[in-house]
């Protein structure tokens, strides 16, 4: 006795990965779910080996990995980073976490992420203390102008 798929065992088992990824925080059980998805959608139009649906199910989950991570993934987070976000950023506040010294910069940390990042090195022209609240004045590559507001 042979053992047999039919579409409609991969369209369950496509809405439960697609469903389990709710619980789970990894992001990357949706791409096999929605192969085995593609698998029973194609299964109603075409009848396969369990070894093509196997094949088919493996290179469209690769796929939306692929897509995921290469394309979709890196559009998202540039536009995170953008002018709009930059500007959104300016007056912002965060708390020290690191001093600066003569050659390192401070790092601050953010109770919400500034453009995907919750800590972020800072310069600044006064002295700080650990846990002083400033505030972003300006952002240049990767470092944060700040300033220390006086109440």
């Amino acid at each position: 006795m042979e053992f047999e798929l039919l579409h409609s065992h991969w369209l369950v088992i496509g809405m439960v990965l697609v469903v389990a990824e709710i619980f789970l925080a990894s992001f990357t059980i949706l791409w096999f779910g929605l192969g085995a998805l593609v698998v029973g959608i194609t299964g109603i139009f075409l009848p396969m080996t369990l070894s093509v649906q196997i094949l088919v199910w493996t290179v469209s989950s690769i796929t939306f990995t692929v897509i995921w991570f290469k394309i979709i993934k890196p559009v998202m987070s540039s536009s995170h980073r953008g002018d709009d976000a930059r500007q959104s950023a300016i007056g912002e506040s965060g708390l020290v976490i690191k001093i600066p010294t003569d050659s390192t910069k401070g790092v601050m940390r953010f109770s919400t992420p500034l453009m995907d990042c919750d800590e972020w090195n800072f310069s600044c022209d006064v002295s700080v203390e650990l846990g002083d609240r400033l505030h972003v004045e300006g952002i240049s590559k990767d470092t944060l102008t700040v300033v220390k507001k006086i109440n």
